[in-house]
């Protein structure tokens, strides 16, 4: 079978990851207008839906990359070893920053991070046979976790979950289903992780507290990461990670939604019938999900099974939009730019975050005060971009823009050079 290329998918996740370039850049992380920060606790803002709408894409495209539905030795290899090098790319996020090299300092151990992240990107990203990636991924994952567990200072507190190992776990389980089990077996499993979740979060008893509870660090999820990931989660966290284990596992979900509807846009029937059944299918689940965010609260950093229901029910409804306008009606004035973005995500994924800590690491005196010292993307936001407004959350947002300006050129070069970064 012929693999089917959604044009309105890659514009979906263009704008997933455009938004995540935005809201991961702001020009001051002091002045960020509401929708543009994560929500603190229960609810939802458009921030809260990038991760999820990765997560449901993710799983719409398995489908439509193994139209074939193959299960062998070869495809299993190629999902294990795809979601460690994705799993690898993630971690190494949290250790750029922490690499130390003979003593250096200053731009000479920024010039050697930079060295290793090159390294690491093209062990990660580059085209080699089955067997060197295979090796790569599970040497780097081992010296991730050696470095982790060594004992050596710099990195003992090195964060070990993230998006993208998240995001990992949930393309092996899913890509697995999608090969070994039917529609009716998938519907199953994600009501079952639903439910389980939901029965765990609300009825164990936490140990140390004594009672089941959806609070902040005193949560069954935030006890399991402070048992199995101490020290090594998010900054800023004592006992918990927003990407920790137990949450991990209604993620999964929101592959399986993805998935389900990868699988509708499989089927022999017209289009037109496709985007209706994806629509209906947004509705009801965001109908579900706000139902039971009534017992069971929306919350991104514990994933509560509300949250699953109503992400992916508008990123559903969302995809049928698009697919209607882009691939349907045939209207696809406008949104090149999102489609440069979507078709090569992993770029953006791996060197946008690593970006501004380089940035961060290049300091001089500060020539509007002689006196103290400041890093270049200190400097250009605070002389290139905040002059120009009154308001500093526009100046944050413009900063921001700025950026996604700067990448969006720099994808339309790779779209033109037809250079598409993978694992």
């Amino acid at each position: 079978m012929t693999r089917e290329r959604l044009i309105s998918l890659d514009v979906f996740r263009g704008l997933t990851i455009l938004l995540m370039t935005i809201v991961n850049n702001p020009g001051d992380w002091g002045n960020v207008y509401p929708p543009l920060l994560h929500a603190e606790w229960h609810g939802c803002t458009l921030t809260d839906l990038v991760f999820p709408f990765f997560v449901f894409i993710m799983g719409v495209a398995v489908p439509l990359a193994m139209p074939d539905k193959i299960y062998d030795q070869t495809t299993f290899n190629k999902i294990l070893v795809r979601s460690l090098r994705m799993f690898c790319l993630g971690i190494f996020f949290n250790f750029f920053g922490k690499i130390q090299l003979l003593g250096l300092e200053g731009i000479p151990l920024l010039i050697g991070r930079l060295a290793i992240t090159i390294a690491v990107g093209y062990a990660l990203m580059g085209s080699f046979n089955s067997k060197v990636k295979n090796i790569l991924a599970f040497s780097i994952l081992f010296i991730y976790l050696f470095l982790a567990y060594s004992g050596i200072e710099a990195y003992h507190d090195v964060r070990l979950p993230g998006v993208l190992q998240r995001i990992a776990i949930v393309y092996f389980v899913v890509s697995l289903l999608y090969l070994k089990t039917s529609q009716k077996t998938q519907i199953i499993t994600g009501a079952v992780l639903l439910l389980g979740y939901w029965a765990l979060m609300t009825l164990i008893p936490v140990p140390g507290v004594g009672f089941a509870n959806l609070e902040k660090g005193t949560n069954l999820a935030a006890w399991l990461d402070s048992v199995l990931l101490k020290g090594h989660m998010y900054r800023g966290t004592v006992t918990w990670d927003p990407e920790g284990i137990l949450s991990t596992i209604p993620s999964i979900v929101n592959g399986i939604i993805g998935l389900l509807i990868g699988q509708i846009l499989m089927r022999e029937i017209s289009k037109t019938q496709k985007a209706t059944k994806i629509a209906i299918a947004g509705i009801a689940l965001i109908i579900a999900g706000l139902l039971w965010n009534i017992v069971f609260p929306i919350n991104k950093s514990i994933w509560t099974s509300s949250y699953v229901l109503y992400t992916t029910g508008l990123a559903a409804t969302f995809l049928s939009i698009l697919y209607y306008v882009i691939d349907i009606a045939d209207y696809k004035k406008g949104f090149k730019p999102f489609l440069i973005w979507g078709v090569n995500p992993m770029i953006v994924f791996f060197t946008s975050q690593i970006i501004p800590q380089a940035l961060v690491m290049i300091e001089f005196q500060n020539p509007h005060n002689p006196e103290e010292k400041i890093n270049l993307l200190s400097y250009l936001y605070g002389f290139g971009i905040a002059p120009f407004f009154s308001n500093p959350m526009t100046a944050s947002l413009a900063g921001a823009l700025v950026y996604v300006c700067i990448w969006t050129f720099i994808l339309w070069i790779f779209y033109k050079n037809k250079l598409i970064f993978k694992v």
